[in-house]
């Protein structure tokens, strides 16, 4: 069970949820993921989220993806505070990476964590681990490691490597944003370190190399202005088009609380009470109550073949879900967990989220993926559609139009992973939902067996929502794997955001992108372009 899901509290700003935690619970929340961690082999990801954060995730959905799933993710910067408090669910503070490092310093000489040392300058996480070993006698260095600037995808395997041969409780991880968050999240299902935490330029301000604001400029949220002040060609461009992108985004978001239009993130408070013990399971036919919460009975009997799964349990949610009275809504939706990580939320009735019940919904689809289930949403009305969009969480959950399709779907019998022929001499692969650490090595291994007998492939990305850096990497595998045999490799169907993660590294130069399968196997094999007429075939509409 995932003991971390069960006691988050996020707030969604912008898309990316952020933990309401204290540097305290923050502190034992790594001890839960420490223990979790040895005892399983889990790797979490932390991420400390500030203003720059999130204008990156904004056109990056590879980050803003991976912000999402992260274990725990505090509010680094102070935007992110003032923000939370019009968003009805003020957090307490700032926790900042550059706080929490010497905090787990202190924290890992209690308890006898092992910490590596990863990133920065040539010799600046060397003498940073060597400061707060010296402040914290008894705290274990498990290593320490600067490799040479290189792009995410040529970094070499022996990184990787070297801190599994560690085996470290925590790994600190100094790549800059988001290139760290995305070396963690490409290689956490093989470190096996139970905490893997960006800390961005916080070795430089231990060593001294940038110094931190004074206190009271701290308080005041006025630590930007001192950076600022430090470091003017490097941040002053930065900030300018961060406070930008993060002013307008939030401003949209609180004209239309200040309206009460769907597209608020926390409309005004209601004209109505919410009853403080209803019933979880009314009889039917259930009678709307304002946030109330009914398990549906199991599904009609007219429904395709019987399935060898059974029923999937459903709560109904009725009217507001806000940080008033998502309590009852969490506590029963975590036991049903409890029973099985496949979960339906009927969304028919509700008339709006604030930011902190699509924090409890976040959780909630997190920790049923972690478990190998999945958390279904059904029957959503056009005003929660509008509010996912505009918080860009309309690909992030599954989404079905009712719970017969979502049994339907259930009872579909697995897509095959190997590629499949086709009459023009094209094999096609139907990918996942996911392209991610869980499905990549699966999928590259039987397409890299199917080029051997066929050197012609066409990957089908019409239902992925999340391609991560290392399933970008197979793809060049599969590509030049490809070539070598003088055959060819299409990519096609690809989403407005696989686009765009594909772009962000030039990979749309790269690689053949088409519209669909019938535009990438219309000609036959036989009468395909040379090897050098792929690389420029233009893409069809997307």
């Amino acid at each position: 069970m995932d003991s971390g899901a069960l006691m988050r509290k996020l707030l969604v700003v912008l898309g990316v949820p952020v933990d309401n935690l204290t540097m305290e619970e923050a502190l034992n929340r790594c001890d839960e993921f420490i223990a979790i961690g040895r005892a399983t082999g889990r790797t979490h990801q932390i991420a400390t989220v500030n203003a720059d954060f999130v204008v990156n995730s904004l056109h990056d959905p590879e980050l803003q993806r991976i912000l999402q799933e992260a274990d725990m993710a505090t509010a680094d910067g102070m935007p992110l505070v003032w923000g939370s408090r019009l968003l009805g669910g003020p957090l307490p503070g700032r926790v900042t990476g550059a706080d929490m490092v010497p905090a787990l310093a202190h924290r890992a000489a209690q308890k006898g964590y092992s910490i590596f040392f990863l990133g920065a300058r040539e010799g600046i996480a060397a003498k940073a681990a060597d400061i707060l070993q010296r402040r914290n006698p008894g705290m274990r260095i498990a290593g320490i490691l600067s490799p040479p600037p290189r792009s995410l995808l040529e970094m070499d395997q022996s990184v990787v490597d070297a801190v599994k041969a560690a085996k470290p409780d925590i790994l600190l991880v100094a790549f800059g944003n988001p290139k760290q968050e995305k070396w963690i999240r490409m290689h956490a299902h093989e470190l096996h370190v139970p905490i893997c935490i960006g800390v961005g330029g916080t070795f430089d301000m231990i060593v001294g190399v940038t110094k931190r604001a004074p206190d009271w400029m701290q308080r005041i949220g006025l630590e930007w202005a001192y950076r600022l002040s430090q470091e003017p060609q490097r941040l002053a461009k930065r900030y300018l088009h961060d406070f930008g992108y993060f002013g307008y985004f939030f401003v949209r978001q609180w004209w239309g609380m200040r309206r009460g239009t769907a597209i608020s993130m926390v409309p005004p408070k209601p004209a109505l009470e919410v009853a403080p013990d209803l019933p979880l399971a009314p009889p039917p036919p259930p009678e709307p109550v304002p946030a109330s919460l009914a398990p549906t009975p199991p599904a009609p009997p007219d429904l395709p073949a019987p399935s060898v799964h059974p029923p999937t349990p459903m709560l109904v949610l009725q009217g507001r879900l806000d940080i008033d009275n998502q309590d009852a809504f969490a506590d029963e939706a975590n036991r049903l967990l409890d029973d099985s990580p496949y979960l339906i939320l009927n969304l028919a009735e509700a008339t709006f989220l604030d930011s902190s019940a699509l924090g409890v919904l976040v959780a909630l689809a997190n920790r049923a993926h972690r478990a190998g289930g999945a958390l279904w949403l059904v029957a959503i009305p056009p005003q929660i559609q509008s509010l996912f969009k505009l918080v860009r969480l309309d690909t992030f959950f599954e989404v079905y139009p009712d719970a017969d399709a979502v049994e339907v779907k259930r009872r579909q019998v697995p897509q095959p992973v190997a590629p499949q022929p086709t009459d023009n001499g094209w094999s096609v692969v139907r990918m996942p939902r996911m392209y991610d650490g869980n499905t990549i090595a699966t999928i590259t291994e039987h397409c890299l067996e199917g080029l051997e007998s066929n050197p012609y492939l066409v990957l089908d990305f019409s239902e992925t929502v999340f391609m991560s850096s290392a399933g970008m990497a197979s793809l060049l595998k599969l590509d030049r794997a490809a070539r070598a045999k003088s055959g060819a490799l299409r990519v096609v169907s690809c989403s407005n955001d696989l686009l765009r993660t594909l772009k962000l590294i030039n990979l749309d130069t790269i690689l053949t992108l088409m519209a669909d399968v019938a535009t990438a196997t219309r000609e036959p094999v036989q009468a395909a372009p040379t090897l050098t007429d792929l690389r420029v075939i233009p893409s069809g509409p997307q």
